[in-house]
């Protein structure tokens, strides 16, 4: 199947993939993934592998559409890495930057 990643036609299929990224070292997920075989590696890692480009020539959503294309399962940020928002108040941050009291 073609796909264009970073403005690079390139004609992928599902086991050139497999074979690509057989022997890869999964990195640690800290973002957007891809299941390929019975591993899950980050979609940057994955998009550097199969097309020999930088990973800054092209963004996680262009990976993930074409994997997606071609059968994969592709998931987003998992939860615990997901920044936890809480909604401070000026002076519980202020508080919370200074410390607690320490007995004298």
């Amino acid at each position: 199947m073609r796909c264009v990643i970073a403005r690079f036609p390139f004609d992928l299929t599902k086991s050139g993939v497999l074979e690509t990224m057989k022997g890869v070292k999964p990195e640690q997920i800290t973002a957007e993934s891809v299941i390929i075989g019975r591993r899950t590696y980050p979609a940057k890692q994955v998009g550097q592998v199969i097309t020999r480009q930088d990973r800054r020539d092209f963004s996680t959503g262009e990976v993930l559409r074409a994997m997606a294309q071609l059968g994969f399962t592709c998931r987003d940020l998992p939860p615990a890495a997901k920044p936890a928002r809480t909604a401070l108040s000026p002076l519980q941050r202020a508080s919370a930057m200074l410390g607690t009291p320490v007995a004298v």
